[in-house]
C-alpha cells in the first residue's frame, strides 16, 4: 500500500514518466514484474492512465487521483515555499475539463455525509422555531469568529460573541475587526432570512454576498481589474479582468450542473478562493457562498469553528499549488459532523 501511494505521489509530480523512471524516482527495490503488478493495480483502480506502446509508454495520473489522491501536508509544508514543485499560474483545464469528470466524494463519504443530514432534519423536526434560530445564531457567532480568525482577527470568541448580541466592542481591537465580525452577522441573516437566494448561483449572487461581508471595510466592490499576490505562496491568480469573469461564469455553471449539493458546497469553498475574484474578502465569501448553498438545499451550515486556522490555510494552499482537494474534502466532512452534533 505504502509503495503504491509512493508511484501516485511520484507521478503527481513527474506526469507521463516511464516505469523506468518510476523505479528510479522512488528507489523502488523489488523485481520488475512487481513493479509492474503495482502499476497495473492503479491502472485498474482509475487511478493511473496510460499513453503511448512499447517502448514509448508512459504513465500520468487520472484527474480522479491528481485532484482526491491523499497528499501528505507534513511532508508538502516541510518544503520552503520557493523550493515547492507548484503551478504557479491558474490552471484553466481545471473547472471546464477536469472537475466535470470526477465524482468528489466516494460512496463511504456520501453516505456518511447523508446520514448526518438525516440526524440533522430529524432533530429540527423536533425543534421549536424559537429553538432553532436561537441554534443557528449560535452556530453565526462561531462562524463569525472563525472566519475572522482565518483571515487574521483577533476577536477571541467570547468577544466576538459580546459584540454580536450586545454590540459591545473589545477593548484594544481595531474598528475595522468589529466591522468584520458584524458584517458576518448580516451576511449570514441575510442567507437564513432568504432561504431561496441561492438556488441557483449567479455572479451577481456572489457579488451580493461579497458587498454584505466587505460593508464599510476599504475593499474595492465588483470583480476586481487589479493583480492581486496570496501570501505564503508562488501561486498567482487570474489578473486579467475578463478572465476572471469568465472563470466565475463557468464555476456558477460547474456548480449548478451538479445534482449533489455537498458537491455544490464544496466546489464553491474552493473555487472561489481560487479564483481571487474579489481584491479582498475571497475566502470569506466563499464560506458564506457554501453556507447559503447548504442552506438553500436544507442543510446544516458550517461554523468552522473545530478546524485550526492553520490547517485550514495548508489545505487551501496545496489546492492552489497542487489542484489537490483531498485536504480540504476531510475538512468539509469533519465540519459538517461538528456542525450537526454540536448545534442541532
Amino acid at each position: 500500500m505504502e509503495t503504491a501511494r509512493e508511484i501516485l505521489q511520484f507521478l503527481h509530480y513527474n506526469p507521463l514518466s516511464s516505469r523506468e523512471e518510476i523505479r528510479n524516482g522512488i528507489a523502488f527495490q523489488e523485481s520488475d514484474a512487481t513493479l509492474k503488478r503495482l502499476i497495473a493495480s492503479n491502472i485498474e483502480a482509475g487511478n493511473i492512465v496510460v499513453e503511448g506502446k512499447a517502448r514509448a509508454t508512459r504513465y500520468r495520473l487520472s484527474d480522479y487521483a491528481h485532484l482526491l489522491m491523499p497528499l501528505s501536508l507534513d511532508t508538502y509544508f516541510a518544503q520552503d515555499v520557493d523550493e515547492r514543485q507548484v503551478q504557479t499560474s491558474f490552471n484553466f483545464d481545471l473547472i471546464n475539463n477536469q472537475l466535470p469528470q470526477v465524482a468528489l466524494f466516494t460512496e463511504e463519504e456520501l453516505g456518511r455525509l447523508n446520514a448526518l443530514q438525516e440526524e440533522f432534519r430529524n432533530n429540527i423536526s423536533e425543534m421549536s422555531e424559537n429553538e432553532y434560530r436561537r441554534e443557528m445564531e449560535r452556530l453565526g457567532i462561531d462562524l463569525s469568529w472563525k472566519s475572522s480568525q482565518i483571515e487574521g482577527n483577533t476577536y477571541s470568541l467570547l468577544e466576538t460573541e459580546r459584540l454580536l448580541r450586545e454590540s459591545k466592542t473589545a477593548d484594544g481591537k481595531t474598528k475595522e475587526e468589529a466591522v468584520m465580525l458584524l458584517n458576518h452577522k448580516d451576511a449570514l441573516r441575510f442567507v437564513l432570512d432568504n432561504p431561496d437566494f441561492l438556488q441557483t448561483l449567479t455572479i451577481g449572487s456572489i457579488e451580493d454576498i461579497h458587498t454584505l461581508l466587505t460593508k464599510e471595510l476599504s475593499v474595492d466592490k465588483g470583480l476586481r481589474h487589479r493583480r492581486v499576490g496570496i501570501t505564503g505562496t508562488k501561486y498567482r491568480p487570474l489578473d486579467n479582468e475578463f478572465q476572471i469573469r469568465e472563470a466565475m461564469c463557468d464555476t456558477c455553471n460547474l456548480i449548478n450542473s451538479r445534482s449533489n449539493v455537498f458537491e455544490k458546497a464544496l466546489l464553491a469553498l474552493v473555487l472561489l478562493s481560487y479564483i481571487q475574484p474579489f481584491m479582498d474578502g475571497n475566502k470569506r465569501t466563499a464560506r458564506i457562498t457554501s453556507n447559503a448553498l447548504l442552506i438553500a438545499n436544507g442543510c446544516c451550515p458550517l461554523s468552522f469553528r473545530s478546524v485550526d486556522s492553520i490547517d485550514y490555510k495548508k489545505a487551501m494552499l496545496i489546492f492552489y499549488e497542487q489542484n489537490n482537494l483531498h485536504a480540504f474534502k476531510q475538512i468539509f466532512i469533519s465540519q459538517y459532523e461538528f456542525a450537526v452534533r454540536e448545534y442541532f
